[in-house]
């Protein structure tokens, strides 16, 4: 069959990576892909929200199934596109619709959803300009640091902790009236500070039945000992140690279960990934986001995990019987070195050439904001390359990412050499 994946960062390395794996693909394409993705597939010059011109490249390319990477294409409705369209209502996207993906759309919807389905969430309330006074007053009532979250998409920025309630009000009131983070902080949610352990843990679901993918941990912060500002994602490993059975088994009582019951309760149709951001509070999960796709840099260490042809899984959630399909997961542990432009996440340096890619010996390199330029293979993105390393224990895993990374060259490269130290 002939597979399309929408995106282009290393979370989409990573799928066609393992898709290309797999016997059932005769044919891989990547709209838009990156310099490194070509390698597995096919890549096609489209954008992710070009809907028009994706309809396209699918019936030129005589697509049987779309896999969609990243969020935004999902919240404006791409899977709703293709069921609209006669021409493609009967070709398989994995990805929700824009009613599901509005549990990562809008922070105010999903924790509403929270609320109706008793999952396990810090207490929030949620503010708009005409509401600011309320906002203002209820501020105090919920200790420091105070969570700020931007109701909609804001490319991973919109989420500010406020040390001081003096901050907070400043805060607020940027957001709220002076469109800090333009129409996505048109709403505000005000959420109490949990203090714990965050990790994330995938489902795959066809709306009924699920699977419960390997546990992962990503590093936010773009300085070692997790100081400085925050990014798309520094690194990441799995499994997560203090993940086990019996944690993990919380998680799927309390959340996981309770989410998909909520969505067919309510009468959501849902096709895809559910990322679940959690934090660990003494031993128990709390929930503090969903995404409607998989994370990056998670997905990079997640999916060499994954013992399974990741063909059949996505049948199985198109075809509604994933239930049937065979899933195992591999005892080693992975671990994700981002490697960054200089600069990141602030203005930073673009069009380096990179080398030493051919060096690394043990590690697998998703690329992610590269661009082929004759030869040369640049530095166009923020987050650059995402090097891998998939061994017995965690310590080997990440001294081995990390030596990879270190044999890697362009202008300004940085990356951060203490990713996991926190688990081991």
């Amino acid at each position: 069959m002939n597979i399309l994946i929408l995106g282009s960062g290393g979370r989409e390395s990573a799928f066609a990576w393992k898709l290309a794996q797999s016997p059932k693909c005769d044919k891989l394409f990547i709209a838009p892909g990156n310099a490194g993705t070509g390698q597995y597939g096919t890549n096609i010059n489209i954008g992710v929200n070009d809907f028009e011109g994706i309809k396209q490249a699918v019936l030129s390319n005589n697509i049987d199934l779309v896999l969609v990477g990243p969020e935004e294409p999902l919240v404006r409705g791409v899977h709703d596109f293709f069921l609209n369209d006669e021409q493609l209502k009967n070709i398989p996207v994995i990805g929700p619709q824009r009613e599901g993906a509005q549990l990562e759309g809008s922070k105010d919807f999903s924790k509403q959803f929270m609320t109706r389905h008793h999952i396990p969430a810090a207490a929030s309330q949620t503010f708009t300009a005409d509401t600011l006074q309320e906002g203002l007053a209820y501020l105090p009532t919920i200790g420091l640091p105070i969570v700020l979250k931007a109701d909609g998409l804001a490319a991973g920025k919109g989420v500010l902790i406020c040390p001081t309630l003096a901050e907070a009000e400043q805060e607020l009131k940027e957001m709220l009236t002076e469109a800090k983070f333009g129409a996505a902080s048109s709403k505000v949610v005000i959420e109490k500070f949990l203090s714990g352990i965050e990790l994330s843990v995938f489902v795959l679901t066809d709306g009924d039945n699920y699977k419960i993918l390997p546990s992962a941990k990503d590093y936010k912060r773009i300085g070692e000992g997790d100081t400085g500002l925050n990014t798309g994602g520094m690194g990441s490993v799995s499994p997560v140690p203090f993940a086990d059975a019996a944690f993990i088994k919380k998680v799927e009582d309390r959340i996981i279960i309770p989410t998909i019951n909520g969505l067919k309760q309510e009468g959501i149709p849902y096709k895809g990934f559910i990322f679940i951001g959690l934090m660990n509070v003494g031993g128990d999960p709390y929930m503090i986001e969903y995404n409607c796709r998989m994370g990056d840099p998670e997905t990079e260490s997640v999916l060499p995990r994954i013992e399974a042809d990741l063909v059949d899984l996505l049948l199985g959630v198109a075809n509604g019987n994933l239930n049937q399909v065979d899933f195992a997961v591999s005892d080693k542990v992975a671990a994700t070195v981002v490697c960054v432009a200089g600069g990141y996440p602030g203005e930073y340096l673009k069009n380096k050439a990179i080398s030493g890619i051919e060096n690394v010996r043990g590690s697998h390199v998703f690329q992610a904001g590269t661009t082929q330029s004759g030869e040369d293979i640049l530095a166009t993105g923020g987050r650059v390359l995402m090097v891998t390393a998939l061994r017995d224990n965690m310590f080997d895993a990440l001294q081995q990412a990390t030596a990879d990374a270190s044999r890697i060259y362009y202008d300004g490269c940085y990356f951060r050499k203490d990713i996991g130290f926190d688990l081991i």
